[in-house]
């Protein structure tokens, strides 16, 4: 037997999925410290919630728009280089928000910003499914979802405790720093292909390649064309992307408004409403890793990808409308707030599965189709942030005030919760695309 098959495997797998966890951390950040920030630069810019309401849909319109094309870059040029733009982009457009002297121009900002947040995602799965073999893929995402999770937890109370010391405009500028050290690092480090990494031995190598069935990837060179007749025939990609919609909608509506929810209807001071919404987002870090390591176990215990991954999805859906419901009958804002914390949870849940089912099904182009995807549920984050700063201004032209003028709309998001359960209960990751036969031409 020769020496390569005696040595140990490397660990350079997981050196990749600590960068990975690191970006979306980052990537969280820069994303969730725009809501705790908004009530002071909706004051000094004069912004109606309505109008606040387009600059977080501008983010997340440009977020939908970029998804394909970026996660097919990285299809076709690798990650690497594709990841680093990436977060060069974003922290750069994070670090100048700080420079917004207008409504026009805070726009066009987070337009560009949410533009440069578009691959990250696909472009994770990408590298996920190159690097780690199927059976430890599930726990792999989502450890990388509850370290995004932990980036949105750490938002609220960190950029208050900075916008009190340096003002928002400085807050934004101390957090694009942080990426840009990132994109340095990973650059010099990272490589497309365990083969070509010079700290992976043969023996990783060999284990990676052996927990993906044997063979090369094809996620590694896929330069084919996307089958779109078969795409769009594909009912798993609807659905999922229609349970993507209902999860980022609610996620959303955390991010970009429950702070101001919390100071504008229930009463709580600026560093009150941080500590709460980190609490909130900090129930979702925890579904996302509970979930990752709950998708692995329940296919192995179901044997059935489908039926595990359903089960776990379902039930998160369900808590959430639930937890949705018990927090708007509660009259105390930190009980009201542990109940939104368990709508989190069980919003966030569902994520490792869905990235599970949303990888198996998009076979070898798992960059666009992933993206694409999440693109569809990205929707959901649009309409959402844009919806509740309407309606809470509509109520207000009605003479609502405090929590009347804002708990109706949160309503909304219970029947979304049930939709998304509806969703997986006909989501079959097992049909991949390359399974789906194209129509036969005329």
């Amino acid at each position: 037997m020769s020496e390569a098959f005696d040595e140990e495997p490397t660990r350079v797998r997981y050196g990749v999925l600590g960068f990975l966890a690191a970006m979306t951390f980052v990537l969280y950040l820069d994303r969730a410290c725009m809501g705790q920030a908004a009530p002071r630069i909706q004051e000094e810019l004069g912004i109606s919630n309505t109008r606040m309401g387009w600059v977080h849909s501008a983010f997340s319109l440009s977020y939908v728009l970029f998804e394909i094309p970026t996660g097919r870059w990285g299809d076709r040029y690798g990650s690497r280089g594709v990841l680093t733009r990436i977060v060069v982009w974003w922290s750069c457009f994070t670090a100048m928000t700080g420079f917004a002297g207008s409504l026009a121009m805070l726009l066009v900002i987070r337009f560009l910003f949410g533009a440069g947040e578009a691959g990250a995602l696909p472009n994770s799965a990408r590298v996920l499914r190159v690097w780690f073999s199927d059976a430890n893929r599930g726990r792999a995402q989502g450890l990388i979802t509850t370290a995004m999770m932990l980036g949105g937890t750490v938002a609220p109370i960190a950029c208050q405790y900075l916008i009190d010391a340096v003002g928002w405009r400085y807050t934004f500028a101390a957090f694009g720093v942080i990426g840009l050290v990132w994109a340095s690092a990973f650059y010099a480090w990272f490589r497309d292909d365990p083969a070509q990494h010079p700290a992976a031995n043969e023996a990783e190598r060999r284990l990676i390649v052996e927990g993906r069935g044997g063979g090369a990837d094809p996620g590694l060179h896929a330069h084919g064309p996307i089958p779109w007749a078969r795409v769009f025939r594909s009912p798993d990609i609807w659905l999922l992307g229609g349970a993507m919609f209902t999860m980022a909608a609610i996620y959303n509506v955390l991010v970009n408004w429950y702070p101001k929810y919390l100071q504008a209807a229930r009463g709580a001071s600026e560093m009150q409403s941080g500590r709460l919404a980190s609490l909130v987002l900090g129930a979702g870090a925890v579904g996302c890793l509970a979930g990752g390591w709950l998708t692995d176990w329940l296919t192995a215990r179901t044997g059935n990808r489908r039926w595990g991954r359903t089960l776990q999805s379902v039930v998160g859906a369900a808590l959430a409308a639930s937890a949705i419901t018990a927090s708007l009958f509660v009259d105390s804002t930190n009980l009201s707030a542990v109940f939104v914390a368990l709508a989190c949870l069980g919003v966030q849940i569902q994520l490792p599965a869905w990235w599970a089912a949303a990888t198996e099904v998009s076979g070898r182009h798992v960059g666009a189709l992933f993206g694409m995807m999440n693109m569809i549920g990205n929707v959901g984050g649009i309409l959402s942030a844009s919806f509740l700063g309407w309606f809470v201004d509509v109520m207000k032209e009605y003479g609502r005030e405090g929590r009347a003028q804002w708990d109706p709309g949160l309503a909304v998001y219970i029947g979304l919760a049930l939709v998304g359960l509806v969703f997986w209960l006909l989501v079959d990751p097992r049909r991949t695309v390359e399974s789906i036969d194209a129509p036969v031409a005329a």
